[in-house]
Order: C-alpha cells, then structure tokens, then sequence
C-alpha cells in the first residue's frame, strides 16, 4: 500500500518549521480525523522514527499523523543550528498543533501526542500546559534534563555550566562554535574505543548505519547553549499536571540514558486516571526505534489506547 505523505510548513516563532503529514489510506479531504503529533528523538528528524515508523503505522489506523523537525534541526528554521533546548522543543508542539487546527480534514477535539526517546518526555511535558492535547504516548521516554544533569554532566551539573558559560561568551566574542556529537563515526569506531554500554552501542548502529541514518539526523549538539537543558526536568509538576490519558513504553533492558527508569518514575507520578505502563520484555532502548516485534508491542497498546481517548 503506497504511503501518503504530504510536506507541510509550521509557523514557529521567527522562522518555520518542516513537518511531514503522514495521512490515511483512504483519506478524504471532506472528512475529519483524529490527528497525533509524533516528536522526533534527541540529534533525530521526522523521516526516522517518529515518522518513518510510528507516524506510518498509526496513519493506518486513520490518524492525522504530522511529524516534524524541531527548531533548530533538520530541515526546521532557526539559528544557530544543532541546538537542543528543552523550552522549544516543548512549544514546538504546539506551534504544530496552531498548525493542525486550521486544517479543516483535523476534528480539533481530538488531537493526541506521541514521542520517541527524548521526544517521548517533550509530549509528556507538552501535555502538561497545553490542554489541547487529549492523550499522550511515551516509546522509550527519556527525560533530557535528568539525563543532562547527571551523565551528560559527568555528573557535575555547576562544573559543565561553568564550562557552557565560559564557551558561550568566547563565542559572542567570534571564538569557532563548540560542537559535540553524541556518539561515535561507526559501529567500528564505537568497537575501537572499546564502547560496550547498550545505548551507546545501539545508537550507534541504528544513527550511524543504512539502518536509521537520514540526512536530517544529527546527533550533535552546540555546547554553548545546552544550559537550559541542565537545569530542566520534563516531570516537574506531573503529580499535578499531568491528567491526560498516558501510555507508556519501555524496554526492560536498561541502557546509560535511562529509558526504563523514566518511564516507570513518569507513570508512577502522573495524575493521569487513566495511564498504562507497558513493559517490552527482552528488548532495549533502540529495539522500540524500528525493530518489528518490540515496536509491535507497542502499537499493540497505543493502536486501542488513541482509540479510546481520541
């Protein structure tokens, strides 16, 4: 069956974002649909996972998928690029979501949220403040700010700021940005330098192969303007917030970026009534990015939790 994806075009705040409609088989332009924003992974891009897996699956069901890169990323506008900043990411949803509602094929009552890795805890916390989003999916959710204030500190938050505030201003005053990638060239790359962590290993498979690499996905990041990520929690306030209906996936082989453990500590303190915690046995972080019997699992829970609440 040939997909139908349409290119879209988002208004963010100064500059566009670029979005793909992943739209139903039989789609109508009379009728009206459910619609799901899909949230691309840290360093990823709406043709890999988010879009190229659950965004193609859940148009099947008779969603309005849109999946899209964030500001700063991907074919998205925004200067300098290679920035992941938690605030924009969350309000990148919903300048897509102003987006959907003018659609006239999109019922406005009934759009949903669902995201990938680092995107899975942006939809969580975009579900928080914006009530226009009736229900929420997490695929091996990892909440950014944590992960950035322990590890990808090196488990000294004060020291990595001193050290971004420090870049930050040699670079107002014209020193070469800062970029760090996230994982090694290749899987050989990863083996030489004696890489064995699963995470690491896997992301490296999956971004650095013909496997998941697209031109769009860039795991690197601008040093300088990863403050704010430091000092961001995508939980904060979900024992009180957090009241959308919630599905949550994980894998119970943990990893160093610390999937299963989000998950279980989000679905634990959500106010949500109506959540559901989904556990993939036997598979890790990156088997829910494309492998076909872990992500199975997971529409299997998300395919009937969107058709209840949406």
């Amino acid at each position: 069956m040939t997909e139908n994806i349409r290119s879209a075009t988002v208004k963010a705040l100064a500059w566009d974002l670029a979005a793909d409609l992943h739209l139903p088989p039989d789609f109508d332009e009379n009728r009206t649909y459910p619609a799901i924003v899909s949230v691309h992974p840290i360093g990823s891009c709406k043709e890999q996972t988010s879009g190229n897996v659950y965004g193609k699956a859940l148009a099947k069901e008779a969603y309005v998928v849109i999946a899209y890169d964030a500001s700063f990323q991907g074919a998205s506008g925004g200067t300098p690029r290679s920035i992941e900043d938690p605030s924009f990411r969350v309000s990148d949803v919903s300048h897509v979501i102003d987006h959907l509602v003018t659609l006239p094929y999109v019922d406005a009552d009934r759009i949903g949220v669902i995201g990938v890795c680092g995107g899975g805890a942006y939809a969580i916390n975009a579900s928080m403040t914006d009530r226009r989003i009736k229900a929420v999916g997490s695929v091996t959710g990892v909440n950014f700010g944590r992960l950035m204030h322990e590890a990808f500190s090196g488990y000294d938050p004060l020291a990595a700021l001193d050290a971004i505030a420090e870049q930050r201003t040699a670079e107002a005053r014209g020193a070469q940005p800062r970029i760090d990638q996230y994982l090694p060239a290749d899987p050989a790359t990863a083996a030489e330098q004696g890489l064995t962590e699963i995470d690491l290993t896997e992301a490296t498979d999956y971004y650095r192969t013909d496997r998941g690499q697209k031109p769009g996905g860039r795991t690197e990041a601008l040093f300088a303007r990863q403050a704010t990520s430091i000092g961001w929690d995508a939980f904060h306030r979900a024992e009180g917030l957090l009241t959308r209906p919630l599905c949550v996936v994980v894998g119970d082989k943990p990893g160093a970026f610390g999937a299963y453990r989000d998950g279980l500590e989000i679905y634990r303190r959500a106010a949500s009534k109506d959540k559901e915690l989904v556990v993939a046995e036997g598979f890790s972080h990156y088997d829910l990015y494309d492998q076909p019997e872990p992500v199975r699992i997971a529409l299997d829970h998300l395919i009937p939790f969107y058709a209840k609440h949406l």
